[in-house]
């Protein structure tokens, strides 16, 4: 996550640099798919959910099991998600175990359908939630489409405004793609009329359903105006003190793109310092900083690694597998990764990771490939001196559209 308003504030109030800690000490954020089951059939699900109970799910005793290790293990949060975590049968006794083992951050990932039923948004707000995260695609009938049911949207507003009005701290999840990028500047004014405190712009991962409508994605031109229009609203709410927070996921280029803005913009000295705080970020964190666990115990690097497991809860705890000797783990959390094409010759390494590293496993079978979804030019990071290094990985695939590069 490139949490865009915090590197913003840096320019305007400059704070030292907390370096990041050595691979070994870092304990991971914990994104819990709870469940497939889920009310809505969106069509870029990363879990391919829907609305009926799947076998094989942890039972109550397990995922019970599973609050006490995450506790024990003392991971900085814990984010409880789906499928739709509410419709999970036993979701309000997790959540209660969960705040009782106090949990550094406790949050929640949901589609908002269910929060404005009689007496949700209460429950979640006494059992102290830090976070509500709901995911919007767009507004009215734009966000039903993606979602596949009408009323979709009115009813995720609705409980937007249930929690809200019980002080809950709120924020807007928005994954863009070439049909509803023309709503990212209504999604803003969405926020700030509705006093959401977070923006989350997602931009598409290619799992799950999202694999398959990758034709879907913006193109580069578009993902760069999304960026510029961010940057534009995030710098006026800063600037004017107003409190909405604006972050971006699933595409580390984006913080490259940030610095450029910043260097065209401030002095030297305060991107300079800027810049040092990115690094001490370090950019993707799959594998290292950011953890999943699916419906079945599964774990994986994040959250749309479904295809590469390390271990099932089921037969170890958490804790035993993300200390193991899993090589995949071990690979993602080297730096620098043994990144090969734009993203082994670019010269923001250190800032961006590597970028979201299941994007090239999609497209070319493997994961140390570009990143399709780099949106920058090679001047722009530094790779056009280094031809040797910018060969492309070839094509080896799952997409349905071979020609379909991305590039």
């Amino acid at each position: 996550m490139f949490r865009l308003t915090q590197y913003m504030q840096q320019l305007l109030h400059p704070t030292p640099v907390a370096r990041r800690a050595s691979a070994g000490a870092v304990k991971p954020v914990v994104i819990w798919n709870l469940t497939r089951s889920c009310n809505l059939k969106c069509r870029h699900c990363y879990t391919v959910s829907s609305d009926h109970v799947f076998p094989g799910e942890l039972t109550h005793e397990q995922a019970m099991a599973v609050l006490d290790d995450l506790s024990a293990f003392r991971i900085p949060a814990l984010i409880l998600s789906g499928g739709e975590p509410l419709s999970r049968f036993d979701f309000w006794d997790l959540a209660a175990r969960a705040r009782q083992l106090d949990f550094r951050h406790l949050s929640l990932s949901t589609n908002g359908t269910k929060l404005g039923e009689p007496g949700a948004a209460a429950r979640v707000a006494a059992l102290g939630f830090d976070y509500v995260g709901i995911s919007l695609d767009g507004i009215g009938a734009v966000n039903d489409w993606f979602r596949g049911v009408e009323g979709a949207f009115d009813n995720a507003l609705a409980g937007v405004r249930a929690c809200k009005a019980r002080g809950v701290k709120v924020g807007l999840r928005f994954t863009i793609t070439r049909d509803n990028a023309h709503h990212l500047p209504a999604m803003l004014d969405l926020c700030e009329s509705e006093g959401v405190d977070k923006f989350y712009l997602s931009h598409l991962v290619y799992a799950g359903r999202g694999d398959k409508h990758r034709g879907d994605d913006q193109d580069h031109a578009h993902t760069r105006r999304a960026m510029d229009l961010l940057i534009r609203r995030g710098w006026d709410a800063l600037s004017q003190g107003r409190p909405l927070e604006i972050v971006t996921g699933n595409n580390d280029a984006d913080a490259v793109w940030f610095i450029r803005w910043a260097e065209r913009n401030f002095p030297a000295e305060a991107v300079a310092h800027v810049r040092e705080h990115l690094l001490a970020w370090g950019g993707n964190s799959s594998g290292l900083g950011v953890a999943n666990i699916d419906p079945q115990g599964k774990v994986h690097p994040d959250t749309y690694w479904s295809d590469y497991t390390v271990g099932s809860v089921k037969e170890r705890p958490f804790s035993a597998w993300w200390t193991g000797d899993d090589p995949m783990l071990a690979t993602l959390r080297t730096r620098p990764r043994p990144l090969q094409g734009r993203c082994g010759a670019c010269a923001f390494q250190r800032i961006c990771g590597g970028n979201t590293r299941i994007r090239a496993l999609q497209l070319t079978g493997d994961p140390w490939a570009e990143d399709p979804a780099c949106y920058l030019s090679n001047a722009e990071i530094g790779a056009e001196n280094d031809p040797a290094r910018l060969a492309v990985t070839p094509f080896r695939g799952k997409s349905h559209d071979p020609a379909h590069r991305f590039f």
